[in-house]
């Protein structure tokens, strides 16, 4: 598990067992998802795989494809320093093939990839995101390079990015050089830096930017205790960002111990309805701000399954969105993510 997993984190093996003691029926079986958001790694003992991504997505829910997000997993052992991330694309890209062969279902596996560079490089972090296209199958969607930092908390990253990233001019000069070759942005931020994430929004109009995980609005340390005033602030920085018409926000990442919500705590796994009552707030409001056509449900799995089982977590979305009209609920569980992601021609056949 990433650093982001603070306090009582299980291994693997034992979330399974400690998810194994609940179970639900799915809501909406044939509601068509995209789940916007997942990793993948080897990092022995632990590992999150195909075998395990199937077994999550083979729940019940009616996944149609996913999109990988970068999580600093299978980089190159040598090799130009700049260079070694692509591994990360050529590993999953490979799993992307596995999985459009239809041999393991049929689902597209990684249908869009978002990977890492450093674009800190400037002008040449090109020849990174050029190896990393050329890597990708027709695959590769966009960077995501960590810029989470909290004043008083510092980074929960395996990789701790430093201070004022989205501000650095090196990294603006490299930033520069994504929307050239129509690749988006994730941003993976706290929500003391949505002003940060709003100033380079303003300064790159032509980049698509996807906040992810609703924007942190952390609950521990200096912030436990404080939901209503961090949910103030957040919501306040949200509004700032939601102005900007090439910002989407993703919902989902609140099964993070860093949000404070203590489900990893329970003897018992959470059930949908209780943690639909947690997330709510957070989620309406998002999808007020910014519309139902510029938010997208993510699974943040492996790193979310600590809160709550798979099945269980789509059943909590599915229980957020059910005042939404069909459209709406076509929108944020599928057509956004195929439309920022660009996945039509990795989607399987219509059933």
């Amino acid at each position: 598990m990433s650093k982001e997993t603070l306090g009582n984190t299980r291994s693997m093996a034992a979330l399974d067992i400690w998810l194994g003691q609940y179970q639900e029926e799915v809501i909406e079986p044939s509601l068509p998802i995209i789940d916007a958001h997942h990793h993948m790694w080897d990092r022995p003992p632990e590992s999150y795989q195909l075998p395990e991504l199937m077994a999550d997505i083979g729940s019940g829910h009616d996944i149609r494809a996913t999109v990988f997000v970068q999580c600093n997993a299978m980089y190159r052992a040598d090799g130009p320093e700049a260079l070694r991330c692509v591994g990360e694309t050529e590993y999953v890209n490979g799993i992307a093939a596995a999985s459009a062969s239809g041999t393991y279902g049929p689902q597209r596996l990684c249908a869009g990839i978002v990977g890492h560079a450093d674009l800190r490089l400037g002008p040449d972090v090109r020849a990174v995101l050029e190896a990393h296209i050329g890597a990708g199958g027709g695959r590769f969607r966009g960077i995501r390079q960590q810029a989470q930092h909290d004043p008083v908390l510092g980074s929960m990253s395996r990789v701790p990015p430093p201070p004022g990233l989205l501000h650095d001019a090196d990294f603006r000069r490299g930033f520069a050089e994504l929307a050239p070759l129509d690749l988006s942005f994730d941003a993976w931020i706290y929500f003391t830096q949505l002003s940060d994430l709003a100033d380079l929004t303003r300064a790159f109009p032509e980049t698509s930017i996807i906040l992810n995980h609703i924007g942190a609005p952390l609950g521990i340390g200096p912030y436990a205790g404080r939901r209503q005033e961090v949910f103030r602030q957040w919501s306040d920085g949200l509004k700032v960002l939601a102005r900007h018409a090439n910002v989407a926000v993703k919902l989902g990442g609140m099964g993070l111990q860093s949000y404070g919500f203590g489900f990893h705590e329970r003897a018992v796994p959470a059930s949908s309805v209780e943690l639909a009552a947690a997330w709510r707030p957070y989620v309406e409001i998002c999808i007020d701000l910014f519309g139902p056509d510029r938010c997208l449900f993510e699974s943040n799995f492996p790193v979310d399954k600590q809160a709550c089982a798979y099945r269980t977590l789509w059943n909590a979305f599915k229980r957020i969105a059910a005042g939404c009209t069909a459209a709406e609920k076509t929108a944020l569980f599928a057509g956004n993510a195929a439309r920022l992601y660009r996945l039509q021609n990795h989607l399987p056949p219509a059933r």
